[in-house]
């Protein structure tokens, strides 16, 4: 048995010294938890990813682009609130589970198979999704001015 006590003593100061850089192993100095960046200490709700699928002008409708794409969120993602600018907006629900609000309008849940459209110059405050295990996943269609960001992040704060 204390063969077994000894070599893991070993191992946990070899794991010590290999986690501590070689500067600070030369000068006995180490960095304390109040050092470490805030980043790595706060957790942010992961956050969406969007994927383009399409993005054509539309040859009937001069000065609009059609653009779709499919946003993915991992479990409790939730999306910065932003605006689409002047673009028309329809989501569908391919998988999971969301909350989404317009401002001015009460928190809606959209479950799988169902879908919402924000009419253009909505402030989208809320949309996340629900399951803390499984990911959401939404089909969005855009009809914008051709040349106008499709997304824009409120500033934080």
């Amino acid at each position: 048995m204390i063969p077994v006590r000894f070599a893991g003593g070993f191992l946990a100061v070899g794991l010590v010294a290999a986690c501590v850089p070689s500067a600070e192993r030369a000068t006995g100095t180490v960095p304390v938890a109040a050092e470490a960046p805030v980043a790595a200490t706060t957790s942010q709700p992961p956050s969406e990813t969007v994927t383009p699928l399409l993005e054509q002008a539309l040859p009937n409708a001069e000065g609009k682009t059609f653009t779709s794409a499919i946003v993915d969120f991992p479990p409790g993602a939730r999306a910065v609130p932003h605006r689409h600018g002047e673009a028309f907006v329809y989501a569908y629900v391919l998988e999971g589970t969301f909350r989404s609000r317009l401002g001015g309008e009460p928190v809606r849940t959209y479950h799988q198979g169902e879908n919402w459209v924000e009419p253009p110059g909505a402030h989208h405050v809320l949309t996340e999704n629900t399951s803390r295990t499984e990911p959401a996943k939404l089909l969005v269609v855009f009809i914008s001015s051709t040349g106008d960001e499709i997304k824009v992040d409120d500033p934080p704060g």
